[in-house]
């Protein structure tokens, strides 16, 4: 072959490649997406799945399909996602727990937390809330610990599940007071929530967004949020840090694809959350929820992801919780 057929071939070769990435581009997606939310419907994490994909929708031009896939602290949808095809027709609404506490909590993970996806980007970090029902006679967070003091083994405290930021909440108060008191994982925030509201528990933690509407109307108590300062969006409810200093429990919500996505799909998607994220009326959705809105980069929230797992395998360790 002539020096000139070589160079011809290369270019109709380089020509394909830069054709066929473009239209891998422009292509995608080109049909529904799945978006898996490991989570029960009417959570913090099904809400802003819920949210953000309804904006992907109008702005792709295809659907997002929630797709509710509860069960074993989040590892249930996380393993599906993990173990799904990397086109980017499969996305995981990652938290805290999935991504975070899951590895100290659980003895044997069904997936790596950084090696089996690729981060987009976090959608929102709201604050937990440490509620009550309000036949119990505590209003502050000082009458609790009295209260749980004197009368030992008599309260249970309800959770989210078992290695969610609310389940953990509950431990850094427990480790932090030493009271005794049982923890009670539900199945997701509208069980556990159910139970509250009727009596059948006293005590809970969970997400300030599911929690808030009942705690305005009066149905529940709400002692303090679980960030080191007050929450900006609901300034009346006081900050666990100013009864046990130091104390903090920020939750975060964030979309990852399986490893080994296309890098021009997980950056497509990244520019668009980030740009729907700066929305006015996305952003003032996530205010009322009491939500910091998110859209850090791929690069950005895998260091996150990174300093979440090496800070809940102290704290675990320091709470003394058993692995399940």
């Amino acid at each position: 072959m002539s020096k000139l057929s070589r160079a011809a071939a290369l270019l109709i070769a380089i020509a394909v490649a830069l054709g066929t990435t473009i239209a891998t581009l422009h292509a995608y997606p080109d049909g529904p997406v799945r978006v898996v939310v490991p989570f029960p419907p009417g959570g913090t994490a099904d809400i802003l799945s819920r949210l953000v994909s309804k904006r992907l929708e109008e702005r792709l031009g295809k659907p997002f399909v929630i797709e509710n896939m509860s069960g074993a602290g989040g590892m249930i949808g996380a393993t599906s996602v993990a173990q799904a095809a990397p086109d980017g027709y499969t996305i995981l609404l990652g938290t805290i727990a999935t991504h975070g506490i899951n590895n100290s909590v659980y003895k044997k993970m069904p997936y790596d937390a950084v090696k089996d996806f690729e981060p987009i980007t976090v959608l929102a970090s709201p604050p937990n809330v440490l509620i009550v029902h309000p036949s119990l006679p505590v209003k502050t967070v000082s009458e609790l610990i009295e209260y749980a003091k004197n009368n030992p083994g008599v309260l249970n405290i309800g959770s989210t599940g078992i290695g969610g930021s609310p389940h953990m909440s509950g431990e850094l108060l427990k480790a932090a007071t030493k009271i005794d008191i049982k923890h009670v994982p539900y199945r997701g925030s509208a069980p556990m929530m159910s139970d509250l509201l009727g009596g059948h528990i006293k005590v809970a933690f969970d997400n300030l967004p599911t929690s808030l509407e009942h705690i305005r109307s009066g149905v529940i108590r709400a002692l303090a949020v679980t960030s080191m300062n007050r929450f900006a969006g609901a300034p009346e409810i006081p900050a666990m840090a100013e009864t046990i200093p130091g104390y903090e429990v920020i939750a975060w919500y964030g979309f990852l694809c399986p490893a080994n996505t296309p890098r021009t799909t997980i950056d497509l998607l990244y520019r668009n959350v980030a740009e729907i994220l700066k929305e006015e009326l996305i952003r003032k959705r996530l205010e009322e929820m009491s939500a910091v809105p998110g859209g850090n980069s791929p690069a950005e929230f895998a260091k996150q992801i990174d300093l979440e797992i090496k800070k809940w395998k102290d704290v675990v360790a320091a709470t003394g919780l058993q692995p399940e």
